[in-house]
């Protein structure tokens, strides 16, 4: 083998007894953290959220070297599966104006929320999940869940954001056209709190894309790497994800790298 690689056999043999570099043993050591901080994250997080998550714990390594150090040791995020759209917007009553339009950035805390529902496939059927996001920071401040896409699961899911937020008013409420929202019952909860509608324009989805957005997060990170065997199964797994994960520990680009929780926090008034 040394005659073929060109190398003399006591070069060889010091290689084989040279202990490892330090920039081994340090590339060996973030690996393992790396994996640590990449399942905690449910496998979601690429190089640059890993990075800050190194960084706060007290690493000092560049992000360049944290994505090649997940190139070699094959860890990846999760790939987005296609989204698929289940609003029902075929009926008679009419649909509000959209009043957000597409403005998703605002300033202060209940200035504008969105809302949107789907479905979590479980092997006894759909669950039906609906939520509401603060615009400001993007927290899940309402969600509901139910055997049924009815005008009782969007208004439960209104009432917890209610509840959450306490008392507010003219507050833009933002939802898709779907019969759900556009229900007597949800419009007159929306008055009853002196919450003004808003709806996205007929088959513009972007109009709703935070909302959508969140969807779209829940679905690739969690749901599709699930097989719920009951439906009782998928509510403590989406409960945990909202409430435990998202709301308080994912890092949101859009927010900077913090969590919506934490992003209220820093922002609070004093």
């Amino acid at each position: 083998m040394c005659a073929v690689l060109e190398v003399s056999t006591s070069g060889y043999y010091d290689w084989v007894d040279r202990p490892e570099s330090q920039r081994d043993q340090d590339n060996r050591r973030l690996v393992s953290q790396i994996r640590c901080h990449h399942q905690s994250s449910r496998q979601i997080y690429g190089s640059p959220r890993i990075h800050l998550d190194l960084v706060e714990s007290g690493e000092r390594v560049g992000v360049n070297r944290v994505a090649r150090l997940m190139r070699q040791a094959n860890i990846q995020s999760k790939v987005a599966k296609k989204f698929v759209v289940t609003t029902e917007s075929k009926h008679s009553m009419e649909p509000a104006p959209d009043r957000l339009k597409r403005c998703f950035r605002t300033e202060e805390q209940n200035v504008a929320w969105v809302s949107d529902t789907t479905f979590i496939p479980t092997r006894q059927g759909w669950l039906f999940l609906a939520v509401i996001l603060d615009l400001y920071s993007r927290q899940v401040i309402g969600w509901a869940m139910s055997n049924r896409n009815d005008r009782q699961l969007v208004s439960d899911a209104l009432t917890m954001a209610i509840w959450r937020r306490g008392q507010v008013k003219d507050v833009i409420v933002h939802s898709d056209r779907g019969a759900t929202y556009a229900s007597g019952e949800y419009q007159k909860l929306l008055k009853r709190h002196r919450l003004v509608c808003s709806m996205s324009r007929k088959g513009e989805c972007l109009d709703n894309a935070v909302a959508e957005s969140f969807f779209s997060s829940l679905k690739t990170e969690l749901v599709d790497h699930e097989d719920y065997h009951t439906k009782q199964e998928a509510k403590q797994s989406l409960f945990e994800y909202i409430e435990v994960f998202y709301n308080r520990r994912r890092r949101h680009s859009y927010l900077g790298y913090i969590s919506p929780v934490e992003y209220e926090r820093r922002n609070a008034p004093q």
